[in-house]
């Protein structure tokens, strides 16, 4: 790898942006810019808050004295466009329109390419997005489901599983693309997905209630104690979205989503923690098992476990003991790599290692 390549990540968040400045893979500095509440108020649409980021971005250059035009390029984290195959991505014009309309859903991170491109639009420099969450590469079997009418899509962690992927193959002087692989990213949601000679073939939908629960979501529910739940008059649909995605997981059910926290109670013992923090990873072993016919009697390579619960020592001492009859070795790369993912994303292109891919919008 070329340690002299200039990339500057940039990742939104609902209240913060991320940003990272790295030479080659090497992070040279980085800052979490937190955006005053006040201020967010009065911009409660997304879009409107493009100035304001912007801004924060361009002061912390001037901090670190660094030009725009000395950078190589700038990455932005992709948000919800049409689905699409994984890979990085130029960011073109129809790409800025999805993004600034929200074909799929008003998001921070529809700012990632946003902010990107705005920042080098003056300068000649490229603009990137790599492995938005709507990044969707699903067999037919896979999306049909036994009603008409409701077909599985991948909400996922894409940008973390790809990348882990591709770090995985580094370690092994081998490709990607040469590999079988299950890689599940644990965080506040958590996805798992069988990436088939570098494509994922199959994973669930992380945001939209499918898979293990989490520290802040439902996961797959039983289907008709959910439909007496919506149809209770308790309850309205926005109410009860947020109970599956943002107020459930070990939220609803221990009262905090800190894993670190509950890590602590758990060693202490104390009996509702462990019996929830167990089923959980009962739940996240029968996830990645559950994969194996998705590589049609190919063996698989590893099994890959990421995000910010795979720091938790005990939690995953107790997933590889639930795994260990399965075929295949287990990798743990514990934490949030996502600024390291995409300086990553965009540094295969710029070495030639991988083309940039076009977005079009796709029907």
């Amino acid at each position: 790898m070329n340690s002299s390549i200039r990339i500057l990540a940039v990742n939104p968040g609902s209240t913060s942006t991320r940003i990272a400045l790295f030479e080659g893979t090497s992070e040279q500095a980085s800052s979490e810019l937190t955006h005053l509440p006040v201020d967010l108020r009065c911009l409660p649409n997304i879009q409107d808050q493009l100035p304001l980021r912007l801004r924060a971005i361009q002061g912390f250059l001037e901090a670190q004295q660094v030009q725009v035009a000395s950078l190589d390029a700038v990455v932005g984290r992709g948000g919800l466009l049409h689905p699409l195959p994984h890979g990085t991505y130029r960011i073109n014009e129809r790409m800025l329109e999805d993004l600034r309309t929200g074909v799929q859903g008003q998001h921070a991170s529809n700012l990632g390419g946003l902010l990107a491109f705005e920042l080098v639009k003056d300068t000649g420099k490229p603009a990137f997005i790599v492995d938005p969450v709507v990044v969707d590469e699903l067999l037919e079997r896979v999306r049909i489901t036994g009603l008409k009418g409701i077909r599985r899509r991948p909400i996922s962690h894409a940008l973390s599983q790809v990348a882990s992927g591709h770090r995985f193959a580094a370690e092994r002087s081998s490709r990607y693309d040469a590999l079988n692989l299950i890689v599940a990213h644990l965080g506040g949601g958590i996805s798992v997905g069988a990436h088939h000679h570098g494509r994922c073939v199959d994973v669930n939908d992380a945001l939209g209630g499918e898979g293990p629960f989490s520290p802040q979501r439902t996961g797959s529910l039983p289907a008709f104690p959910l439909i007496d739940l919506c149809y209770s008059g308790r309850h309205n649909r926005d109410q009860v979205r947020r109970m599956v995605v943002g107020e459930g997981g070990l939220m609803n059910l221990l009262g905090t989503s800190d894993v670190r926290v509950l890590t602590q109670r758990y060693l202490a013992g104390e009996s509702e923690v462990v019996e929830v923090l167990d089923a959980m990873v009962y739940a996240i072993a029968k996830a990645i098992a559950a994969l194996w016919p998705a590589f049609d009697g190919e063996s698989v390579d590893q099994i890959i476990i990421t995000g910010g619960v795979a720091r938790s020592e005990p939690l995953m001492a107790k997933l590889l003991k639930g795994l260990a009859a399965l075929p295949a070795g287990i990798t743990l790369y514990p934490g949030e790599n996502e600024m390291l993912a995409l300086a990553e994303g965009a540094l295969r292109v710029l070495e030639g290692r991988e083309e940039a891919k076009d977005y079009a919008q796709r029907n």
